[in-house]
């Protein structure tokens, strides 16, 4: 027997049970404070990595950060978070990588911020500064260097830090000014005794320093004036001479048509790399590459090597198969055209390429310029054939394992062994390249102030050449989305890795760059797709749905300062799809650099008055529309076919929901006719009773523009699709084969509608409402610095 309390005895194996009771209890505290600490180090490391703890969705709904979702996030980022001294070493990690580095990995300043002081870190015990020496060296694009030399007694600490009980030091180095553009800065630290780093004494590193104007470029005419153009879905154009998709040279028909009738843009869909398979590998939205182009809109007419093969049977037959189709073919368009392509680039490689012609040296020249990113590009196109005949391996994740990264030895023994078929898919991109610069030319020639404008896609699929190319900044176990909102109310998985902030920024940016830089190439406007993500990405781990999603900050002045860099380099306005769930502060800061805003009319209304916007209210640094690929046309807006065709397959599924979407349509088709009226440009005939006007017609199409054409807004983009009168939008988001997504012709030939009279009549209504000053206008620069002493809003 055991003494308890008061002296009683207690039997031993009740005893026994009391202390494992209380062992448990201790455990279980033991365990529960360690899940809180775990927890807490888990939101302290979010709030580092950027990770947003919460927010509202359009719906005015909170929305709060789960811990699972933080960790899935933070792992996806290439963190190890599974326990709480993980965590601790990741957080101590990140507070301590700005002194462990002697150089940030990039700077990114405003030319006007010059003179400027770069920071450099050093472990350094007390006093040494007097005694070391410093030397950096800048190095341009074109190669040239300068050097500065800091010599002992001459460094001035502008702050230490101990850490494990060593003592760095930030010394701030003054740089002489510079011009806009990248460079290269090494610098080099050195001392006579071995007090750098306890056993060495020197320390060397490099960095880049890019130096940007404060705006993106705006073309001279636009500086007091503003001009009207025509979006089109290229692929979507049929003519009498292409081979069943639009091509490059109906684009060039295009533009010098466009441009006698005074208009001053043509937008175009993206003609990113897309696999060309039905149903996910068709859109434009979802290419393998941002870098490369789509080789169906090769006008093949204009490859020299392939005039005899195109005669060949059964190629004739083949295309006006494809030609007179209802819907695009992409898988037939594709091969059709890879195999033209195939015979023409063996006559090309021995008639030119080895002879060394003037063609065979303009594509040598092509391949150096283009560097390693193509090489691989074209690389990874030659190795997904390979895999997918051999191992049935499409997306380069299902590979075999030695094949996954462009660096293995695999992956080089392939590149040696098929030096030809790389060359191959390097030709088409240079075929590309070429008739795009030849389209962009003969804009430029016709004195079109804007001339092409080109989309970016938000992503490229995780499967695709990027993914396999920048495995490094890309997080592979999340993808892109957007919370619930109006169009989607359980929200969207986009299916796109998203770039990694901290890793993109070790990387110089690089990927971004390059992006940005051969997405303006050829083009005279450029609209960046889903402008918010420039200031915060939806992050969606894999495995879980968009309801455990988060936003994730991105370095918003680092990436806006390179867009504003590449857009005064290659003279290519911006234009930021600012739509859904945007802040104030968003589009304010967007405007201080310069990129117009997106404004569609649809959507333009004066809330909470569902009332359409007057014109005279929309913003100058705008694009205004009135729809896009993914929104009714004006004539399936009218007649309410989009929700039609929504309930008929089953993304409308209540008919209470229907009914009142139906309600609000012939609300809107009511205040439409009103908002018309009152700028007294309503078509004669028509009253303000939408129920006597039951389809939409040429005439009141043409007054809704008119209303559009009215605004302040230095661009006005016409819609092929509402001249054209087609009924059915191009995309409708949240189907996959429910829906011919990106497969719609247009009703008419191409030809047939150059001849038409109606669009001089629609030419001269934007003639009288958009005057084009341009012998007023201010030399580019003018714009380009304004914002040279103003700050970003906090």
């Amino acid at each position: 027997m055991i003494p308890g309390r008061n002296g009683e005895p207690v039997p031993k194996l009740v005893y026994c049970y009391y202390l494992h009771a209380a062992r448990i209890c201790k455990e279980y505290s033991g365990n529960l404070i360690t899940m809180n600490e775990h927890r807490q180090l888990i939101a302290e490391l979010s709030e580092i990595a950027g990770l947003v703890p919460e927010y509202f969705d359009i719906f005015g709904m909170r929305h709060v950060l789960s811990d699972e979702s933080r960790a899935a996030i933070l792992s996806s980022m290439g963190m190890h978070v599974g326990t709480a001294g993980e965590v601790s070493r990741e957080i101590e990690k990140k507070k301590m990588r700005q002194w462990h580095d002697l150089l940030d990995p990039v700077t990114i300043i405003s030319v006007h911020a010059q003179p400027y002081r770069l920071a450099l870190h050093l472990p350094m015990p007390e006093g040494r500064e007097q005694t070391t020496e410093i030397k950096l060296t800048v190095e341009d694009e074109q190669g040239s260097m300068e050097n500065i030399d800091f010599r002992a007694g001459t460094l001035q600490i502008a702050e230490e830090q101990t850490i494990g009980g060593r003592r760095f030091v930030r010394i701030m180095l003054p740089l002489p000014p510079k011009e806009m553009g990248y460079y290269r800065v090494s610098a080099a630290c050195r001392h006579q005794d071995p007090v750098l780093d306890k056993v060495v004494r020197s320390l060397e590193g490099s960095a880049r320093l890019i130096i940007t104007p404060d705006s993106c470029y705006m073309p001279e005419q636009l500086q007091t004036g503003k001009t009207w153009g025509l979006a089109v879905n290229l692929y979507a154009l049929r003519s009498e001479r292409n081979w069943g998709v639009g091509d490059l040279g109906d684009l060039r028909r295009l533009v010098a048509w466009l441009s006698g009738l005074n208009a001053g843009l043509v937008g175009i869909n993206p003609l990113h790399a897309i696999r060309n398979t039905s149903p996910f590998g068709i859109s434009p939205y979802s290419p393998v590459s941002r870098l490369y182009r789509n080789h169906i809109y090769i006008d093949m007419e204009a490859v020299a090597e392939t005039s005899g093969i195109r005669q060949s049977a059964p190629i004739p037959e083949t295309i006006e198969v494809l030609r007179k189709g209802g819907r695009i073919d992409y898988e037939g368009v594709a091969e059709v055209k890879q195999d033209v392509l195939e015979q023409g680039f063996e006559l090309f490689y021995r008639d030119q390429y080895l002879k060394q012609s003037p063609r065979g040296r303009a594509f040598r020249e092509y391949l150096a310029a283009e560097g390693a990113p193509l090489e691989k590009h074209a690389l990874f196109l030659a190795l997904s054939e390979y895999l997918l005949n051999e191992h049935k391996a499409a997306a380069w994740p299902e590979w075999p394992e030695e094949y996954r990264s462009p660096e293995s030895a695999a992956v080089e023994t392939f590149r040696r062994n098929n030096h030809k078929r790389i060359l191959f898919f390097a030709y088409l991109q240079w075929l590309i390249e070429t008739q795009m610069a030849e389209v962009s030319a003969a804009a430029s020639a016709a004195d079109m102030p804007v001339g092409l404008y080109g989309d970016l896609a938000i992503g490229a699929v995780d499967s695709g050449s990027d993914g396999w190319m920048y495995q490094d900044v890309l997080a592979e176990q999340a993808t892109v989305g957007a919370p619930p909102d109006d169009f989607n109310a359980n929200g969207q998985d986009w299916g796109f890795p998203p770039m990694i902030p901290d890793k993109l920024r070790e990387s110089g940016y690089d990927l971004f760059i390059r992006t940005i830089r051969k997405n303006m190439q050829h083009m005279g406007a450029l609209r960046i797709d889903h402008a918010p993500g420039l200031f915060r990405l939806f992050w969606i781990p894999k495995g879980m749905g968009a309801a455990d999603g988060a936003y994730v900050r991105c370095n918003q002045e680092d990436l806006l300062r390179i867009i504003a860099l590449e857009s005064v380099r290659n003279r290519t306005l911006v234009i930021g799809e600012d739509l859904g769930t945007i802040t104030d502060e968003m589009r304010r800061t967007l405007q201080h650099f310069g990129i117009l805003s997106y404004r569609l009319f649809y959507f333009e209304r004066n809330y909470p008055d569902p009332a359409f916007l007057p014109p005279e209210r929309y913003p100058a640094m705008a694009l205004s529309a009135i729809t896009t690929h993914d929104l009714p046309t004006v004539y399936g807006y009218w007649s309410g076919r989009d929700l039609d065709v929504k309930k008929q397959i089953g993304i409308i599924s209540d008919e209470a929901q229907y009914a009142r979407q139906k309600s609000d349509r012939e609300r809107d088709r009511k205040l439409i006719l009103q908002a018309l009226q009152a700028r007294d440009i309503l078509p004669g005939p028509l009253s303000v009773d939408p129920s006597r006007i039951p389809a939409m017609t040429p005439e009141l199409c043409r007054a809704i523009y008119r209303y559009l054409s009215v605004s302040p807004s230095k661009l006005v983009l016409v819609s092929l699709d509402d001249i054209v009168a087609a009924m059915d939008q191009q995309n409708l988001p949240g189907t996959v084969s429910e829906y011919p997504n990106w497969m719609q012709k247009i009703p008419l030939l191409l030809e047939e509608m150059m001849a038409d009279p109606r669009w001089q009549d629609l030419a001269d209504m934007f003639r009288t409402t958009r005057v084009m000053d341009r012998e007023s206008a201010e030399a580019p620069s003018a714009l380009q610095d304004f914002a040279a002493s103003r700050r970003i809003p906090e």
